[in-house]
């Protein structure tokens, strides 16, 4: 049976993905509804614009998760996009989504506000882990 390998390509790919998913989610899809729960307007954000450190930090934090997720399908020989989307709904799910929710109870956050930034994530893993999982690498194992 042959070797899987980090798929880089497959990774990239999926890192572009999330940027342009969040351009929907966050603008037109739910940008409205996300800015009023959790207090910000046009005006605000064009007083205070975004600096460096939030697109540095944006960067690594898409990117890590999908690295980690690539190395976990070696782990576990992911070998199609069925299974690659449903592990990477449920660790979504599981490890985030349910985090956020709690988090978000205690802070008294409208409960809308759990599903807008916890189904980015939830959307976000599960197409890069059908990504990850279709578009595998693989090497012929040595004898």
């Amino acid at each position: 049976m042959n070797t899987l390998k980090m798929n880089h390509y497959a990774i990239l790919v999926s890192f572009v993905l999330s940027f342009i998913l969040g351009f929907l989610w966050y603008g037109p899809l739910f940008g409205e509804a996300w800015m009023r729960m959790v207090g910000l307007d046009e005006a605000m954000i064009e007083a205070n614009p975004p600096g460096a450190g939030i697109w540095i930090t944006n960067v690594l934090s898409s990117i890590i998760p999908l690295y980690v997720l690539a190395w976990l399908f070696i782990k576990l020989s992911v070998r199609s996009g069925i299974r690659g989307a449903g592990i990477g709904l449920l660790i979504a799910f599981s490890f985030d989504f349910l985090h956020r929710m709690t988090s978000d109870m205690f802070a008294q956050a409208p409960y809308e506000l759990s599903w807008i930034t916890g189904g980015f994530d939830m959307v976000l893993l599960t197409i890069s882990g059908f990504l990850l999982g279709a578009w595998r690498k693989e090497v012929p194992a040595s004898s």
